[in-house]
């Protein structure tokens, strides 16, 4: 088990701040980082694999310093999202080196199990000048997996992977968060982060906006109306008896969908307040379905805060 700790970190590149006191923790498990282009995910992912120094704060792996500690490094795998190659060395070559550098027993073993991991067998013979995008991606993964981190750190690890190559890689990252190896990855694409990480991070414009589940997250959002989509035996005779009640700040009978579609400004009294209102009336609930706790939802509204 290792957890990574970011205390009060802040980094900047001249007169441009990249990070502005940034503290959490990113421990087992598998871990989404989030915020738009710009925000210092990268910047926070070159810190806590080593790379970077932070200008204030701290960076630790188990409470020792990462920044210039080879013994620390030895438990870090980074996928970087730059494709950037040695494209005259081929995958076996590139995997192989990365394993004689981190002082192996059998570096070959190390590399072919790697390899086979990622499901590049194929074309590790290949020189990596010659791959797609998605092959490069899965070759730089075999390189940070080869000898066999405690910590995992992707920035951007999907793109350019096909829809069956991002799929394996999302299995595998389920499968190294379950055998309790601290992953954390970057990226864009809100929907695979909604299905791979339940815990979330949230950087914007340098600074911490949300750490945590997301929907626990937009629950705490107590300034925002919590969307909903019911469907009853009578739509009509429900929005009449909810819409009377101050947790409600509008209704709307949708007659494509054929439900209510609910603004709650008081989330806890109109969880309570539904079944009770339908009990009374007589009206049976089909369908509560919250319309905008998905994880593109919370993200667009913390941005935007």
């Amino acid at each position: 088990m290792a957890t990574i700790s970011i205390d009060g970190v802040s980094r900047w590149f001249g007169n441009v701040v990249a990070v502005n006191d940034i503290t959490m923790q990113i421990g087992p498990g598998v871990t989404g980082l989030l915020g738009p282009n710009g925000a210092g995910k990268s910047t926070l992912i070159h810190m806590m694999s080593g790379f970077l120094a932070p200008s204030a704060g701290s960076v630790t792996l188990d409470g020792q310093p990462i920044w210039r500690n080879q013994q620390v490094y030895r438990q870090i795998g980074l996928v970087p999202e730059r494709e950037s190659m040695y494209d005259f060395l081929t995958g076996w070559q590139f995997v192989l080196a990365n394993a004689e550098l981190h002082g192996l027993p059998d570096p070959g073993a190390a590399a072919t199990r790697a390899l086979a991991t990622v499901e590049m067998e194929h074309a590790q013979d290949r020189r990596t000048g010659t791959y797609s995008k998605g092959m490069k991606q899965r070759v730089k993964m075999a390189s940070a997996l080869v000898h066999d981190p405690a910590v995992l750190l992707l920035d951007e690890p999907f793109n350019g992977m096909d829809p069956r190559q991002r799929l394996h890689l999302m299995e595998l990252l389920r499968r190294f968060g379950a055998d309790g190896r601290t992953v954390l990855f970057s990226s864009h694409i809100l929907e695979e982060v909604e299905q791979l990480a339940r815990h979330i991070e949230v950087v914007v414009a340098g600074r911490h906006a949300a750490s945590g589940d997301f929907r626990r997250i937009r629950r705490l959002m107590t300034d925002r109306p919590h969307r909903y989509l019911v469907r009853s035996s009578d739509d009509r005779a429900l929005a009449a008896a909810l819409i009377a009640d101050g947790s409600t700040a509008g209704i709307e009978l949708d007659g494509q969908e054929k439900a209510l579609r609910v603004q709650a400004v008081d989330f806890h009294r109109f969880t309570r307040l539904l079944p009770r209102v339908a009990h009374e009336a007589g009206i049976r609930l089909y369908t509560v379905s919250p319309a905008d706790e998905s994880l593109e939802s919370v993200f667009s509204y913390l941005v935007t805060s």
